[in-house]
């Protein structure tokens, strides 16, 4: 197992030097330099595989890696067309160059963090989604006309006409989504079941690869609803989007699974969900705000410059209290007990003030630390004389 975990990383590493020799010595475009992108996959996938060979978690990781770096020198080495066995190796990087989502998309949230779904009844999701793969890969390998593959102008040597590519490929689309909505609802049936250490596992993974995932499809909606003739200020949202959501999907989600199954840092995943939720909404307010100031003094004055010196001095005065309004609705809505225990300690802060009884003020300091800290038994000690 261990000569097995070096083997994974050293064809990361090989085909990954290999993607670089070629971008220099065919003087191609640096597209596959993408593949560097991985290495966190690659780094963690190597440690757990170490480490805990019996976790499939860090083999999964590791697959992903592997898996995106033969797609990337093998499109590398496809782009020329004077390269020996051209076509072989384009067809092959055709029919694997996307097995590795569906290796983030569902057997990750299917079998993290233990390597194993939450319950036997789980492991019919896992067959779906390799039979969704193994559709996909067919229906590339044999469908008819050229290669979906960038800078490779080859036709399939073994397409095959008809309909059966493009029924393979539905049938893959199909049960790959399916697969993925119930590896999602997988994740969800354990995080509801699970306490402590195993919770705040499952934390740390889905708040990084729901938040990738839902940056990846605002920018595929958008772009599809808009279209080609896209103003340039929606054009850069939507790669903002794809980049950050690519980012986090490739760099982010491996350190946040080491995270969670190192355990290092692990309990710092509430500040960071707090925190995300806070200024991502502060973000998105004071930006609506920008614009539609940007667009009312704009219509209203006529004068451009004026429009967004006022809208930017406007958008700098409502930061403070837009974020402390937005902290507060974060903390009452999702962090209902941290908000319950300031608000109790604030009241109790202004009764003391005020208290001159020490029975009362006992009772109420009694009251105050059950509803705040909720401990088994509560004793208060005072001392007696000067």
């Amino acid at each position: 197992m261990r000569r097995l975990a070096w083997a994974g990383l050293a064809v990361y590493v090989l085909c990954a030097a290999g993607t670089v020799a070629l971008i220099a010595l065919q003087d191609a475009r640096a597209d596959g330099l993408g593949v560097f992108a991985f290495a966190g996959y690659a780094a963690a996938g190597t440690v757990f595989a170490l480490r805990r060979p019996g976790n499939a978690v860090g083999w999964l990781l590791l697959t992903v890696a592997a898996a995106f770096a033969l797609s990337a020198v093998g499109t590398g080495y496809a782009a020329e067309p004077s390269n020996p066995g051209r076509e072989a190796i384009a067809w092959l990087t055709a029919t694997i160059q996307f097995a590795w989502f569906p290796v983030v998309a569902i057997f990750l949230p299917l079998l993290f963090p233990h390597g194993r779904p939450p319950s036997p009844r789980w492991w019919p999701v896992l067959w779906l989604g390799v039979a969704g793969l193994v559709f996909d890969g067919v229906g590339a390998a044999i469908a008819p006309g050229r290669l979906e593959l960038s800078d490779a102008n080859v036709v399939n040597p073994l397409r095959v006409p008809g309909p059966l590519p493009e029924i393979l490929s539905a049938l893959g689309s199909i049960t790959g989504i399916l697969a993925m909505a119930l590896a999602a609802l997988a994740l969800a049936v354990r995080f509801r079941r699970a306490r402590g250490i195993e919770r705040q596992q499952i934390k740390w993974f889905a708040s990084v690869g729901i938040l990738g995932l839902v940056l990846l499809a605002f920018a595929v909606f958008v772009n599809l609803v808009t279209g080609d003739e896209a103003p340039a200020l929606v054009d850069a949202i939507v790669v903002g989007a794809w980049l950050t959501g690519f980012i986090l999907l490739a760099l982010g989600l491996p350190a946040a699974t080491a995270i969670a199954i190192l355990r290092h840092r692990l309990y710092d995943i509430d500040v960071v969900i707090r925190r995300t939720l806070v200024y991502g909404a502060l973000t998105a307010t004071l930006g609506a705000t920008y614009l539609g100031l940007v667009l009312l003094i704009g219509l209203a004055v006529g004068q451009s410059d004026l429009a967004i010196a006022a809208s930017t001095l406007a958008v700098a005065a409502l930061f403070r209290p837009a974020r402390g309004r937005i902290q507060s609705t974060v903390d009452q809505r999702f962090y209902r007990r941290r908000y319950n225990a300031t608000r109790t300690l604030e009241a109790f802060g202004g009764r003391l003030r005020d208290e001159i009884d020490l029975e009362a003020l006992g009772a109420d300091l009694r009251g105050v630390v059950r509803e705040t800290v909720q401990p088994a038994h509560v004793s208060l000690w005072l001392r007696s004389g000067p």
